[in-house]
């Protein structure tokens, strides 16, 4: 049998299902920076690049370049980022780093 196969590559990425509410993430794209604070599941506060002055509510989705396959919940580095905005779909240039800031400590009274 005369096959090449292509090793899996590693994925670098953040599934928001996994990160706890409050969690602020660093997204760098192309052209942009943006600011996420996680709200729970692929539903996030997103700020930043030119669309985004102001913390806005969002969806977040992934687009593969290669596949257009989106997945909610998923920002992978060499994906294209997809926010759902009022039932807007908004696409990034791809994604070329993702860093956790911080988590917002809740304040009890």
């Amino acid at each position: 049998m005369d096959a090449f196969v292509e090793p899996a590559l590693p994925v670098t990425g953040v599934d928001l299902a996994q990160v706890e509410p409050l969690t602020i993430l660093l997204v760098w794209t192309w052209h942009s920076v943006y600011r996420i604070i996680v709200a729970g599941g692929s539903d996030v506060l997103v700020q930043g690049g030119s669309f985004f002055p102001d913390p806005t509510p969002a969806r977040v989705e992934c687009a593969s370049p290669l596949s257009h396959v989106r997945r909610a919940g998923w920002i992978g580095v060499g994906d294209l980022m997809a926010l759902r905005i009022d039932g807007q779909l908004i696409v990034t240039s791809p994604v070329i780093a993702i860093a956790t800031v911080r988590r917002i400590s809740s304040v009890v009274h």
